[in-house]
């Protein structure tokens, strides 16, 4: 339903007035990812490729060449915004899409190698009004590139992948942000990927559709639709739809929860050996000297990334309440405590030969102990505030 009046059926629409399907295909397998785009073109009728060559940027512009299942039939240039080739990216992408709405039955946007497909969703999604939709998003993968990726603590820029001049992402966790944004992976398997390295993709992303590229399958999955704002919930440390336990060729995941909270310099410590203890670990997590604050935890390639993500529930006096989505309500009611609401750890580790009890020992030895839980509040506002370092200092 929009604006209260039921939408046509597809075939009730007048072809002029329907909006251009528009696949967005991402991945930093640059082999892999062109394979699917070009494997797309020759079997989706009608359709043509959008992409940005952002390498181009060191000549302050970025490449974009369209092409259909003939080869390549346009080649155009976009100037850089603010220095910026992923700006650039985002002010040409909507234009360029409506242009080829005008021929083009099917747009499939091949996203440049460190290109997330998150941003570039909600780009079409907010700015494509009735003439473009977002119909799926695919990460195209090598199995056997995976772990290489994870365990890359390279920056994007010695890398030379940087967006812009400003860009401190790593390998690892952009590609882990692309692998897990998706609800299809489309696999172009390497002879070199075993079954490690098939066992530990299913794990770090268990929800999504993994089809091998040239199966027939993959052609209806890209006009299944696709939701902006629920893929922006999945991905959400309040909300987000992590891993359950597993184990199977060598590969583990370890989910850990406790409902008392960490104490601070205790973490702190550790943090070194906890980010580099797995290819992947992700969740939300809750410091005993900021009671209200939700942290997520975000690490891949060794290095961690933890933030501030809003208040906890619990911490929301009641009238609040109608304005949190009820995704967010949902998940907080997962994890409620009767004493502390959704004030929980929650935090999920992937990685072929996890230790499994030592890293449980380790996180287990940086919660509060007896003594300094039943201190309360005031006791934990004593504690040394060792995380002001990587966070904005308690109020």
């Amino acid at each position: 339903m929009t604006g209260g009046k039921p939408e046509e059926a597809p075939d009730q629409v007048p072809e002029e007035t329907k909006p251009l399907p528009v696949v967005l295909v991402a991945g930093m397998h640059a082999e892999a990812r062109r394979r699917v785009v070009t494997w797309l073109l020759r079997s989706v009728p009608g359709s043509v490729s959008l992409h940005h060559d952002l390498a181009s940027a060191a000549r302050g512009t970025v490449t974009r060449v369209v092409r259909d299942r003939t080869g390549t039939i346009d080649v155009g240039e976009a100037p850089l915004v603010n220095d910026c080739a992923c700006c650039a990216l985002r002010e040409d992408l909507v234009p360029e899409l409506r242009r080829l709405a005008g021929s083009a039955r099917v747009a499939v946007v091949e996203l440049w190698d460190s290109v997330e497909p998150k941003a570039m969703a909600e780009v079409v999604a907010s700015h494509g009004g009735r003439t473009l939709r977002v119909t799926q998003v695919v990460t195209a993968v090598d199995p056997a590139l995976v772990l290489p990726c994870l365990a890359s603590g390279d920056d994007l820029a010695e890398a030379g992948l940087a967006a812009a001049t400003t860009d401190q992402r790593t390998v690892a966790d952009t590609f882990a942000r692309q692998l897990e944004y998706a609800p299809v992976l489309a696999l172009v398997d390497g002879r070199e990927a075993d079954d490690e390295d098939r066992a530990l993709l299913a794990q770090l992303h268990p929800t999504a559709r993994q089809v091998p590229l040239g199966t027939p399958e993959l052609t209806p999955l890209v006009f299944a639709g696709f939701d902006v704002a629920d893929a922006a919930a999945a991905q959400h440390p309040s909300c987000a739809r992590l891993p359950q336990e597993a184990e199977e060729a060598g590969v583990a995941t370890l989910v850990w929860h406790a409902d008392r909270p960490f104490h601070p310099e205790r973490l702190y410590q550790a943090l070194e050996d906890l980010s580099c203890a797995a290819a992947r670990s992700r969740g939300r997590f809750w410091l005993a000297d900021r009671p209200d604050t939700l942290l997520s935890w975000d690490a891949a390639g060794g290095a961690l990334c933890v933030e501030e993500a809003g208040p906890w529930l619990a911490s929301l006096p009641d009238a609040a309440w109608e304005m949190v989505p009820p995704v967010r309500r949902a998940a907080a009611s997962l994890d409620w405590h009767h004493e502390n609401g959704d004030r929980c750890q929650h935090l999920v580790f992937t990685s072929p030969g996890l230790d499994r009890e030592g890293l449980t020992g380790l996180l287990d030895a940086c919660l509060l102990s007896d003594a300094e839980y039943a201190a309360g509040r005031e006791g934990w506002k004593r504690l040394p505030a060792a995380f002001d370092a990587l966070l904005s200092p308690v109020p």
